[in-house]
């Protein structure tokens, strides 16, 4: 577990800022509004505010997830107009650390859902809501290592270097399979979380590597282009695929066998609770430094189980 999120977990609450409540806009800021996992997001965040009258909220985000000055840009506008909180999926853990502070400064309580940030921004925000992406990526990595064994190469599909998420999710992928197996990792290679990227990454990978065993596609659209990759090579199936979080692309994908399972994060508690913790810190409640929203490989075998279908999307 890498420090940024040590930094987060020193305590078992965190002090609340001197914030009086009161009604008003909650801002719901994530990593990109183009996908189904975010759009799920919102979705939480919609049922938290349906289920109170004195908040309303905003749901926004860049275009795509590598847009960081873009996403840095629609913090800085929430603090302009005064909303009452922010909930925040930073995108980068530098780069969005100065507009929390800031929003800390004016007296704005933050959450901070999905990826964290870096050990600088430490105290100025409320709460952490995400998966606990090491575990996750420790779980993909015995899954791979059970089903291809401890012998060949396993290729990383990843997003965008440096997010807390990746760093945690991947690094710990990677650290399982060499604790615990003599298989090679080719790359890491990052998609930007762009689908076509990834797609035509995975192609070349495919190309390249005749004797690949296994492939993990790390976020959506990353695990959506190499599915369709393999598809396309003619490879689903054969090459033992996994990949993380949950639209119909990927249920399709591990309902075909072209995945032997995907990852799948609460996106849609991400949502909520951040959403909770936000009313929760303006009503002088106190709120857990870190609500860990958890992650279900889901399979063939269980896709249709309650268990999948509460984190499906």
């Amino acid at each position: 577990m890498k420090t940024s999120l040590k930094a987060v977990l020193t305590a078992t609450t965190i002090a609340m800022l001197p914030v009086t409540a009161m009604a008003g806009e909650i801002a719901v800021i994530v990593k990109t509004t183009n996908s189904n996992f975010w759009q799920n997001v919102n979705k939480g965040a919609s049922a938290a505010i349906e289920a109170q009258s004195d908040h309303t909220f905003t749901f926004n985000g860049p275009a795509s997830e590598s847009a960081i000055a873009d996403q840095v840009n629609l913090v800085e506008n929430a603090i302009n107009r005064g909303v009452s909180g922010i909930v925040l999926a930073p995108s980068d853990p530098d780069a969005l650390t100065p507009a929390v502070k800031r929003a800390y400064e004016s007296g704005i309580p933050v959450v901070i859902i999905d990826s964290g940030l870096s050990d600088g921004a430490k105290g100025t925000f409320q709460a952490f809501l995400s998966t606990d992406n090491c575990a996750a990526g420790k779980l993909v990595a015995d899954q791979m290592i059970e089903k291809v064994g401890t012998e060949g190469k396993v290729a990383v599909m990843s997003y965008v270097a440096g997010v807390g998420s990746e760093i945690g999710r991947v690094g710990c992928f990677v650290e399982q399979l060499g604790a615990h197996s003599n298989l090679e990792v080719v790359g890491p290679f990052y998609s930007q979380s762009q689908m076509a990227t990834a797609l035509n990454q995975t192609t070349d990978i495919l190309a390249a590597n005749g004797d690949l065993v296994g492939i993990f596609g790390a976020n959506e659209p990353t695990a959506v282009g190499m599915g369709r990759a393999l598809v396309q090579a003619g490879k689903a199936g054969t090459v033992t695929a996994i990949g993380f979080d949950g639209n119909g692309d990927l249920q399709d994908f591990v309902r075909d066998g072209t995945l032997l399972g995907t990852a799948v994060q609460g996106s849609f508690q991400m949502g909520e609770l951040g959403v909770n913790a936000v009313i929760d810190v303006l009503n002088g409640k106190s709120v857990e430094s870190f609500i860990d929203t958890g992650v279900v490989l889901v399979t063939k075998g269980n896709i249709d189980d309650p268990v999948a279908q509460n984190v499906l999307y």
